[in-house]
């Protein structure tokens, strides 16, 4: 019999939350001249952008490998074998940038 550590999991996602990797830009990011900011300084109303890894089933206008915009202190911070993610629901979701298909431009507002 396996050992409960060894057995890898993989993880679905319910309703219509949406499993992100956030941006570099949602921690410490430097000014345009120079200075760097601490994730912990406030920001109001600045929206960072995450990549999206697992949709729910109930998720309609977001597939993975998107990108989303979205307020960062909306959904729920988780740590998966040692990578930080975000939860989300697909409501928070301000904007969604995805590959160019023919015609599109790739940005969804």
């Amino acid at each position: 019999m396996k050992p409960v550590d060894d057995v890898r999991q993989s993880i679905r996602m319910t309703a219509d939350r949406l499993l992100c990797a956030p941006s570099k830009e949602a921690g410490e990011r430097k000014s345009r001249a120079g200075i760097l900011i601490p994730a912990t300084a406030e920001v109001n109303r600045r929206l960072v952008w995450a990549e999206v890894i697992a949709a729910g089933p109930t998720v309609r206008n977001i597939e993975p490998a998107d990108q989303v915009l979205f307020a960062p202190d909306a959904g729920y911070e988780v740590e998966i074998r040692g990578e930080e993610y975000l939860i989300l629901r697909e409501r928070d979701v301000q904007a969604t940038a995805s590959g160019r298909g023919e015609g599109g431009t790739g940005l969804y507002l």
